[in-house]
């Protein structure tokens, strides 16, 4: 039986971590405080862009806390369609706060020790948990709970995308939350060999599960080139408009055997056309192709993707494919009637749930502005996004066009 995080025992656990973050804190200021009665030497407060952060003198202990909160209108609805009766599924307008995280990271002991917390307050859910040993750059370890690192889109955190939401394709292809360990680093820095790489083995069960459903677990591997010897951020928008071009050319892939065909922040479930699972049912396998870029105000970011999904207990094998690219570029840098806070950013993402039908597809075109007051801790976000989709049962494709405004802020 999968275990999954009970209302009650998440509000415990965050409970618990709390205290014991308060804990750990209180005991260090107190040994301060023995030190030199003049504490205001001994442990530096500041507001950073990670939020308010306690360091101690000899930087042994680091502590920060972070808010974020997400305000969203969309008309006519806000989820984008799955199927072609979703189009115009409503013609209701959404106003609601769509996330609402609470942050706490740092470090302990040693800075090469770090650790993080994210829980989404609105839906009392616990999103990260972990621990990073990262004395070398080459070589790092991390245990807990995250984001798998797997595809750039979903790495990217919701705080930091260029559109208002992620594609399309990424609910049909991101691995999301797993628990589990993970090794990674990076070699040859600076050089044109320089490679970023992650190797993960993960439960496989989603966010919240404890254990497998059986004795498979998750592999996952990336492995990502910068080739201009310079790493791309993990964030939409070239918001340095940096001097020396960035890029990176990225390979993914994972494998895992589990009751799911997909993955969300909602832990495990299933894609159009596939019923609930029993262990072992669905063994899927997927693979990515990735690109980066950002010089000078311009961004660029790519993914092609393929899953296959083999059914177990019906002996069939569907084949997904998916991609999308995006663009954005600050126009003050040659037009001096635009503003420089104003960023314009377009989208474009396909979808074909099964590629034996070919009818069977969904686009996206997307165009957005963004206005940065405080780069992506407090921005403005106003999104058009057209969608078609064609069935192979329906003569005529149906479309929308959907209007979303979205007020990001990090306190």
């Amino acid at each position: 039986m999968i275990a999954k995080f009970s209302g009650l025992k998440t509000k415990t656990l965050i409970k618990f971590l709390l205290i014991l973050t308060l804990a750990t804190t209180g005991k260090v200021l107190a040994q301060e405080i023995q030190k030199d009665s003049i504490v205001k030497n001994k442990i530096d407060i500041k507001y950073t862009d990670k939020g308010f952060q306690f360091k101690t003198s000899d930087n042994k202990h680091l502590l920060h806390i972070e808010s974020r909160l997400q305000f969203r209108f969309a008309t006519p609805g806000d989820e984008n369609p799955l199927t072609f009766d979703d189009i115009y599924p409503t013609s209701n307008t959404v106003f609601k706060i769509n996330r609402a995280r609470l942050k706490i990271g740092g470090h302990a002991f040693t800075p090469d020790l770090k650790y993080y917390f994210e829980y989404e307050l609105s839906q009392s859910n616990l999103l990260d948990f972990r621990l990073m040993f990262e004395k070398w750059k080459g070589f790092h370890i991390k245990v807990g709970q995250w984001k798998t690192y797997y595809s750039r889109e979903r790495i990217i955190s919701s705080g930091k995308q260029q559109m208002v939401d992620r594609s399309i394709i990424n609910r049909p292809f991101t691995l999301d939350r797993q628990q589990g360990i993970s090794f990674y680093g990076r070699l040859f820095e600076e050089s044109p060999a320089d490679l970023t790489y992650h190797l993960s083995l993960l439960t496989g069960t989603g966010r919240g599960s404890t254990e497998n459903d059986d004795n498979r677990l998750m592999y996952v591997g990336r492995l990502q080139w910068n080739f201009l010897g310079r790493e791309v951020s993990m964030s939409g928008s070239d918001l340095k408009h940096v001097t020396k071009p960035e890029a990176l050319i990225a390979l993914a892939a994972a494998t895992n055997t589990s009751p799911y065909t997909r993955f969300s922040q909602s832990g495990g479930g299933q894609l159009e056309g596939f019923q609930d699972g029993v262990s072992g049912q669905y063994t899927v396998n997927q693979g990515l192709i990735e690109t980066a870029f950002k010089y000078k105000g311009f961004s660029w970011q790519s993914e092609v993707h393929h899953k296959t999904i083999f059914d177990n207990v019906n002996d069939t094998e569907t084949h997904l494919r998916g991609m999308y690219v995006q663009a954005g570029y600050f126009f003050s840098n040659i037009f001096d009637f635009v503003p420089e806070p104003l960023e314009v950013a377009g989208r474009f993402g396909y979808y074909n749930p099964n590629i034996e039908i070919k009818q069977d597809l969904e686009e996206e075109f997307g165009l957005a502005f963004n206005w940065f007051f405080n780069g992506h801790r407090n921005k403005l976000t106003t999104e058009f996004t057209y969608f078609q989709i064609q069935s192979y049962n329906v003569i005529e494709p149906s479309d929308g066009l959907r209007f979303r405004v979205q007020w990001d802020i990090s306190l």
